[in-house]
């Protein structure tokens, strides 16, 4: 697949990012994730900085979040594909349904293997962190998503029904495991 890679968020890659924040609009079909694609990217500088400002216990500010990081998944063509949030520990909600990692391919990117690569290399990103025992979570009706947690080494562990009645799968991955396969 080319060099292919995450990267940490850079002002050097507004125009990457605003075609694809884009696309997440133009498709308009579902819910844009991870959850920090969400927020408006106009004032990007202040949107890069959104990015950084809870990367550490230091610099939290609401006792509902836990430090997390952000990545991008550039593609061969310098493209943003993807975004990764890494969650560096889990409070009671994230355990429940929100998990270590959350991800996302841009709608025009998918089907090409790329949630995998992204998958992968986020898995090495939370190892670096300490982070053995990695949780992931997705709609229960999302196939790709599943087949994306299986491939990477995800275990069902349960079902998990949140207070709007949405029906999630909990997947762990054990990274001692999975780094004795890489």
């Amino acid at each position: 697949m080319g060099n292919v890679r995450l990267v940490k968020p850079s002002l050097a890659y507004r125009e990457a990012y605003m075609d694809f924040y884009e696309d997440w609009l133009t498709e308009g079909v579902e819910a844009i994730v991870p959850w920090v694609v969400e927020g408006d990217p106009q004032d990007f500088e202040a949107y890069v900085a959104f990015l950084y400002a809870a990367d550490s216990e230091e610099k939290l500010t609401d006792d509902g979040f836990v430090p997390h990081s952000t990545y991008w998944l550039i593609n061969e063509e310098e493209e943003i594909v993807g975004a990764v949030n890494i969650r560096h520990r889990l409070n009671q909600k994230l355990l429940e349904s929100g998990g270590h990692i959350g991800y996302g391919i841009r709608p025009s990117r998918r089907g090409r293997g790329y949630a995998s690569v992204q998958l992968a290399e986020a898995l090495k990103v939370v190892k670096g962190m300490g982070i053995e025992r990695v949780l992931l979570v997705c709609d229960h009706d999302n196939e790709a998503s599943e087949r994306t947690i299986r491939r990477a080494g995800g275990v069902l562990e349960s079902l998990f029904t949140t207070d709007k009645g949405e029906v999630l799968k909990r997947f762990w991955i054990d990274g001692r495991e999975q780094a004795a396969e890489l």
